[in-house]
C-alpha cells in the first residue's frame, strides 16, 4: 500500500490502577503467524469525502462488531505507517470486553495467483496490553500514538 489515509481510536483504560490500551491483531494469512508488530487500533480508510472522526467512529464500530463506547475523543495526530499510508488517530477512555467482539471481514485471493477468494477476518482477535506491552504488540508506526497518549493524559 502507498500513500493514502486511514483513521481510528485509541481505547484505554485503567485496570489496578495501570493504564492499559484495546489492540485488534490484524487478520489474514500474511499476519497470521506474527506477532509482535502484528497488532493495530482499530481503523480504516474514509468512504468517500467522510471527516476522518466519522471514519474513524465507523471503523471501530466495524471491525469489532461493537459501538463506540460513549466518552470524549481526543486527538492524538497522525503518523505515518511504513506503506506511506497516514492514520490520524483518537484516544477514547473507556472499556469494552474482548469476548463480545464480532469483527468485520474482507476477501483475498488467497493464495496470491490462485483464483481462490476467501474472506478473512479484519482482525482475528482483540485484547487489552498494558503500554510497555502495547509498545512491543502494535505495528512501528502507531507506537508513538502511545507516547502521545500519555502525554495527554499525564500517566505512564
Amino acid at each position: 500500500m502507498t500513500g493514502g489515509r486511514s483513521a481510528g481510536i485509541l481505547l484505554h483504560r485503567v485496570v489496578d490502577g495501570e493504564r492499559q490500551v484495546l489492540l485488534g491483531h490484524m487478520g489474514g494469512p500474511f499476519w497470521a503467524r506474527k506477532d509482535e508488530g502484528a497488532w493495530s487500533i482499530p481503523k480504516g480508510e474514509p468512504e468517500g469525502d467522510e471527516d476522518l472522526e466519522a471514519t474513524a467512529r465507523r471503523e471501530f464500530a466495524e471491525e469489532l462488531g461493537l459501538p463506540v463506547p460513549e466518552g470524549e475523543l481526543v486527538p492524538l495526530g497522525e503518523v505515518r505507517q511504513s506503506g506511506g499510508k497516514v492514520v490520524t488517530a483518537w484516544a477514547l477512555e473507556g472499556d469494552l470486553d474482548p469476548e463480545r467482539v464480532v469483527p468485520g471481514t474482507f476477501t483475498l485471493e488467497w493464495p496470491r495467483g490462485s483464483g481462490t477468494v476467501r474472506e478473512f477476518p479484519e482482525v482475528d482477535r482483540v485484547a487489552w496490553f498494558p503500554l510497555v506491552q502495547a509498545r512491543v504488540k502494535l505495528v512501528k508506526a502507531q507506537r508513538e500514538l502511545l507516547d502521545r497518549l500519555v502525554e495527554k493524559h499525564s500517566f505512564g
